[in-house]
């Protein structure tokens, strides 16, 4: 996955800047950079949360990925000694 360039804690604070009324939302992107599309896909991403959850989040999601990736290697390996099993010698 590819690394973004804003950290959790960069996030959290556009958009709080953003809910205290820092100006349009047209404005805020342009100030800091961003697309509108990033910015709402931030808003679904990371509503409410504040730093401590967006971390804890990006932890969270890193352990899926990892045991996702050990539960397929474990699947090859089934179905190896499966189809080895199946053979007549």
């Amino acid at each position: 996955m590819k690394k973004s360039k804003w950290s959790e804690e960069q996030i959290v604070r556009i958009l709080a800047e953003a809910d205290a009324g820092g100006g349009s939302v047209q404005e805020l992107c342009r100030r800091h950079g961003i697309s509108e599309a990033t910015f709402y896909n931030w808003r679904r991403r990371f509503r409410g949360m504040g730093v401590r959850e967006a971390r804890r989040l990006r932890d969270l999601e890193r352990e899926v990925g990892r045991l996702k990736k050990l539960l397929a290697e474990r699947d090859l390996q089934v179905d190896a000694l499966e189809e080895l099993l199946q053979k007549k010698w």
